[in-house]
């Protein structure tokens, strides 16, 4: 495992617009201004939202990631655009003997729709690919959060089941649809 004095920023370059910067805790203003500015629609796709009440908790968040990011265990990168945060992408969690990493993502409403999430999805894919971290890439969804769905399914990414009421989200459970995407 690597001295924690030794961790560096990963910063990958998605296009001339687009870079992902993993989590840091010098970035929480931002993060916390931009999970309240989203948290109305942010809340009908996700559950943590509604913990997210201080600038402190966006901290714990930021300090508790970063650890799981440098040691291997998770990545989470926060989506720039223009030098303006405006989300977050994630391996939510890695299986490194399974090759096989749980993707998350989020966007400001403000820029959905101009395929950022499909730019970073193809780049980080095939970085971690290449790189051998994971070959095996899944997202998991809720059955009604359509554009999620479609992210998946523009990506390359196969249905390959919907997991019955496997998610509690504002007092019910919900399906969960579980896509796959494996590179060779």
């Amino acid at each position: 495992m690597q001295d924690p004095e030794s961790w560096q920023d990963d910063v990958i370059y998605i296009d001339e617009k687009i870079t992902l910067r993993s989590i840091h805790e010098r970035y929480v203003d931002e993060i916390f201004t931009l999970v309240v500015k989203n948290k109305a629609w942010l809340k009908t796709a996700m559950d943590w939202p509604k913990y997210v009440l201080s600038v402190e908790d966006s901290r714990k968040m930021a300090q508790g990631n970063y650890m799981l990011h440098h040691r291997g265990y998770a990545k989470m990168f926060l989506i720039f655009q223009n030098e303006t945060m405006v989300g977050v992408f994630s391996f939510n969690q890695i299986e490194p003997t399974n090759k096989t990493a749980y993707i998350g993502y989020w966007l400001d409403k403000g820029v959905q729709g101009q395929g950022i999430i499909s730019r970073t999805l193809q780049a980080v894919i095939q970085k971690y690919a290449r790189e051998g971290l994971a070959r095996r890439f899944v997202i998991k969804c809720i059955v009604s959060n359509t554009a999620s769905n479609q992210v998946a399914l523009r990506n390359g990414f196969e249905l390959e089941g919907c997991l019955k009421q496997a998610e509690f989200l504002n007092g019910e459970f919900h399906d969960q649809n579980i896509y796959g995407r494996i590179i060779e």
